[in-house]
């Protein structure tokens, strides 16, 4: 039985390279296919069992050997919601079943793949070039914590982001000792003051016995006897932005002497720089701000300074708060005599609509809107699994659990995603050539196994004849 043992021997060794030639070229067919993970291809004998001085070497079977874990090339592709992973790890998708928009209906399964060439489609879905829909848990935009704790099928409008009323000025600044008013006179001590006299309305802060405003016909007066302290844009609760105009005036001279031990400072609002007559021009805030001789705020000690309610240009502002912190704001000497306003800055801003989103390493996709704000919207969902290469294999470079693979354990773990990359094939061309080489020569030789086992038969019925 030793020919036809041959013969069916070569034949599964002509079968075995078949397979083999077969995922070579699957794998040169996938070559430019993003995410796609080769299939190598291994060979086990077949031993008959006999007597051990009768072995055999036997038949031989092919089997596939997946590359889950092997990683392809990362390319840029410049576009904001691609993404690759780094490391460990299958993005979590889904399948379409039908409808469109707000109507479409999923499969609910989780699908697992390292496609990463996601876009936006008509329906704010991201969806990769394969058709499957990208999962992960979406982000509240105002505490920031994630929503739900299962991932689900991503859909990101162009919504609008809310306004968000202005509560604070982060003011950060240098008030000069000596301030280069229009009156202030190196050689007249107070001539750098503001004094009520002359003002039909005494501007000082209602601590100091003032009426704490600027009346419209006394504007020039003011402004030649206070500095200005720079400008911010703020916000109303509904998005209306107008601009606050700060001035400072030196009210009280420590080194003038008694009654004055500290120097004092006033600080004003623009309400209304063209008033006339009677209208309110510039308010005080009311609060007597004072220098120790160091130069340190030593009053208010918090730094904070509450601004008036204000109607500016028909915008009205309140429950603002000009914050300096502990050091925020100096009384150092200044040969310009002018304030050095080193950080003007406000929490509130307008509304504004979706222009462009990313996806950061720890893979999250971030939002950039017309008003400025970066916030975070979904927390992409990315699984590793403890046999990444017993995942069963699915069209489009995607893959589903199996027993063997083990349930997914959903983190990054200490893989990290690349924003605006995708992943490339991990099949080295070469290197299937070399293989497609050698598999030739032995599907060859098997078949030459056949030729001459079939020559010896013929010898055999030849001794018959």
């Amino acid at each position: 039985m030793g020919v036809f043992s041959a013969l069916t021997t070569a034949v599964s060794g002509i079968q075995a390279q078949s397979y083999a030639l077969e995922n070579i070229s699957g794998n040169i067919a996938n070559s430019r296919t993003a995410g796609f993970k080769r299939v190598d291809t291994t060979f086990s004998d077949l031993v008959p069992d006999s007597a051990l001085n009768r072995q055999i070497s036997g038949s031989v079977a092919a089997y596939s050997q997946a590359t889950n874990s092997i990683q392809g090339d990362l390319t840029a592709t410049r576009i904001d919601t691609n993404a690759a992973i780094n490391g460990d790890g299958f993005f979590v998708v889904d399948q379409r079943l039908n409808g469109v928009g707000t109507n479409t209906q999923f499969s609910n399964s989780n699908i697992y793949t390292r496609r990463g060439d996601f876009d936006f489609d008509a329906n704010g879905y991201l969806v990769n070039g394969a058709g499957y829909y990208l999962k992960g848990l979406k982000i509240d935009t105002v505490t920031g914590s994630l929503i739900g704790t299962q991932p689900e099928v991503l859909r990101i409008t162009k919504e609008q982001f809310p306004a968000k009323a202005t509560t604070s000025i982060e003011y950060r600044a240098n008030i000069p000792a000596f301030p280069g008013t229009n009156n202030a006179n190196v050689a007249t001590p107070g001539s750098e003051l503001l004094s009520p006299t002359g003002f039909t309305s005494n501007p000082l802060s209602t601590t100091e016995g003032g009426t704490g405003v600027v009346i419209g016909s006394e504007i020039t007066s003011f402004l030649n006897q206070s500095i200005p302290g720079g400008s911010v844009t703020v916000y109303d609760s509904l998005g209306k932005a107008t601009s606050v105009e700060l001035r400072w005036a030196k009210t009280a001279n420590a080194a003038a002497g008694p009654p004055a031990t500290v120097d004092t400072w006033n600080l004003f609002v623009a309400q209304d720089t063209s008033a006339t007559g009677a209208a309110v021009a510039y308010r005080n805030v009311n609060t007597s701000i004072t220098f120790g001789s160091t130069g340190q705020l030593t009053a208010p000690a918090t730094g904070n300074i509450a601004l008036p309610t204000l109607t500016i240009a028909g915008t009205t502002i309140s429950g603002i708060q000009v914050t300096a912190g502990g050091n925020g704001l100096t009384q150092n000497g200044d040969v310009s005599g002018q304030i050095d306003a080193r950080s003007i800055r406000q929490d509130g801003y307008t509304a504004g609509t979706l222009d462009r989103t990313s996806v950061s390493a720890d893979g999250q996709v971030i939002g950039t809107f017309s008003n400025g704000q970066v916030v975070a919207l979904a927390q992409l969902s990315v699984a590793r699994f403890n046999a990444d290469n017993a995942l069963k294999r699915l069209d489009g470079g995607a893959f589903e659990e199996t027993i063997e693979s083990g349930p997914p354990i959903i983190g990054l773990g200490t893989s990290q995603l690349i924003g605006g990359n995708i992943e490339q094939s991990n099949t080295d061309i070469a290197d299937e050539f070399s293989k497609m080489i050698v598999t030739q020569q032995a599907y060859s030789a098997n078949t030459k196994v056949i030729t001459t086992a079939q020559e010896m038969l013929q010898d055999v019925f030849s001794i018959i004849r």
